[in-house]
């Protein structure tokens, strides 16, 4: 009898699936609602790695950062209701960020719904918002399919998280129903009259820029993009957080849009007259909330290139859409006839200073530097390191004086509000790619929330190396509370333990850097432990981002009463 013919659990049939779409690893907390899925897994632990984290949110931000990391959908399993719950936010950063991910929850039995039942949620309605595609299996003879169209719309056109509920009973039924290959995606291209359009756009410009963000960036892409920046002379910039799309080292970048960006690039994308905007969404974080790019209708010539026309128009008014992935633009660009580049090259030459400038991080005269601290961990950085970012004010100095692209690669969430993402993604890349070095970088409010897979890095004999930004509260809300309320903080201060004595606790190495000078020895200590390494840095809380202080912002507040 054909394996396509024999009875198979619903565990199984999930497990099949997953192995026919190519997973070979899996990200999890373990749960009661779908142990036929785990015990399925362990018949094929030799082609399936199953990793399982401290907690769902872990979890999630873990196949959130596979995904992103490879393009391929990052897979999670979690248990109903608090493991939902737990991996919710996990799903909603996959969503905003377009991050191909699936993950399959375990479900109360299908003659328990509506009853209340332990740990039960109506998962579809629940996730319904968060999620690209959010499903709950209703027979055996499902699976298969329900799980090749999850695989599916989690690639197509704008990547997404997809959520597949599984009720247990579900689970442990039999079936011989066959196998579902993988769909193909469909490859659009790029119409001869647009590129035509846009080769006319480009001829008419005085100011142009391009703009690259999203998903879809690989080796070959990267490549092009460069090539068509150095054919027509462009100047590129990248959207928030998306600074590995583009080599920082070339001298057509000119830097990173979004929150606090230098205020020379801010000029620069208010006062283009043609925006050439690359599989970005032009989100709130990339357009300062819409003012550097106006909604609807921005003051530059706009073209938007992106592979949902969802996308396309939903937010700005575009004077050309391209509807195509990264990949099918960038090939078609560059069978286009090049545009001299003469009327903007000053310009170009001119943006790429001021970037190279702000690299230069500003005078402190305390005891610990963190500019200093970043320009030495440049250097450091191996030209294949990876580094992942957490939320807070913190990360302006990893993403302002660490260089990117090239080999060099950023996790980061553009949802700058998923607190929690830092530490996750770090032991995730270090799985991945153990050959490679990768730094996280967490401000201590994001530790809080994810810091204990920690243990989940030391279970796996995997070895990040984690710096803490230390300021003893959770920042960004301070600055906030400074600028509308000033004189009237409350809810966020915070007394943290012994980072590295909590490092070591875990088997790990740990080391506390309260210095500038001590920041070298420290790195060079905890690469060479060979360990997962916690690199506390001590920094003075009044050094509120790398443009401010907390008592300058309060001051201007007070002024404006």
């Amino acid at each position: 009898m054909s394996k396509r013919n024999k009875a198979r659990s619903g565990g199984r049939l999930i497990v099949d699936a997953l192995r026919g779409h190519g997973v070979d690893r899996i990200f999890c907390v373990p749960g009661e609602s779908y142990l036929e899925v785990l015990d399925a897994l362990y018949d094929v632990s030799n082609e399936v790695s199953l990793i399982s984290a401290r907690q769902e949110g872990g979890a999630g931000f873990m196949a959130e950062a596979y995904g992103k990391l490879t393009g391929q959908p990052g897979v999670c399993l979690v248990t109903r209701g608090p493991g939902a719950c737990n991996a919710s936010i996990a799903i909603h950063s996959a969503y905003q960020d377009s991050t191909p991910m699936v993950m399959v929850v375990g479900q109360v039995p299908r003659s328990f719904k509506g009853r209340e039942m332990q740990q039960e949620v109506d998962l579809e309605t629940m996730f319904q918002p968060l999620a690209k595609w959010a499903t709950e299996i209703k027979t055996i003879d499902e699976i298969p399919d329900v799980m090749a169209r999850a695989f599916h719309v989690a690639r197509s056109g704008r990547p997404g998280p997809v959520v597949v509920a599984l009720p247990v009973d579900v689970s442990v039924e039999t079936s011989e129903v066959a196998d579902v290959p993988p769909i193909a995606l469909a490859g659009d291209q790029p119409k001869r009259d647009e590129i035509a359009r846009l080769r006319d756009l480009l001829e008419g410009a005085e100011r142009p820029l391009v703009m690259v963000g999203g998903r879809g960036w690989n080796r070959a892409t990267r490549q092009g993009i460069v090539a068509f920046a150095e054919a027509n002379d462009l100047p590129v910039c990248c959207a928030f957080r998306r600074h590995d799309i583009f080599d920082n080292g070339h001298a057509n970048f000119v830097g990173e849009v979004g929150n606090d960006p230098d205020p020379s690039l801010e000029n620069r994308v208010k006062e283009a007259d043609l925006i050439i905007a690359v599989g970005t969404r032009l989100n709130s974080s990339t357009t300062q909330n819409f003012a550097l790019i106006e909604a609807p209708r921005p003051k530059q010539t706009l073209v938007h290139v992106h592979p949902d026309p969802a996308v396309l128009g939903r937010v700005h008014e575009t004077d050309l859409a391209i509807n195509v992935g990264v990949g099918e633009f960038v090939a078609a660009a560059l069978e286009m006839e090049p545009v001299e580049g003469g009327r903007w090259r000053n310009s170009t030459t001119e943006a790429r200073r001021d970037y190279l400038s702000s690299l230069t991080p500003p005078n402190y005269d305390g005891a610990l530097d963190i500019g200093q601290v970043m320009t030495e961990l440049d250097e450091f950085l191996t030209p294949d390191a990876i580094v992942t970012l957490d939320a807070g004010n913190f990360s302006g100095w990893p993403r302002q004086f660490l260089k990117y692209g090239g080999g060099r690669r950023i996790l980061s969430p553009s949802a700058v509000g998923a607190m929690g993402y830092g530490v996750p993604a770090a032991v995730t890349a270090k799985i991945v790619a153990p050959d490679r070095m990768v730094v996280g970088c967490i401000g201590d409010g994001g530790w809080g929330m994810t810091g204990q897979e920690l243990a989940t890095a030391v279970q796996y004999g995997v070895a990040p190396i984690l710096i803490v930004f230390n300021n003893a509260m959770f920042g960004t809300i301070r600055v906030h509370q400074e600028r509308r309320h000033p004189e009237r903080i409350i809810g966020t201060d915070l007394i943290n333990p012994d980072f590295a004595a909590l490092a070591r606790c875990h088997g790990a190495h740990g080391e506390v850097v309260e210095e500038t000078a001590e920041f070298g020895p420290a790195f060079e200590r905890a690469l060479a432990s060979g360990k997962a390494a916690v690199i506390e840095l001590r920094m003075d809380p009044e050094v509120a981002s790398t443009r401010t202080t907390l008592s300058a912002l309060r001051e201007s507040a007070l002024e404006g009463l």
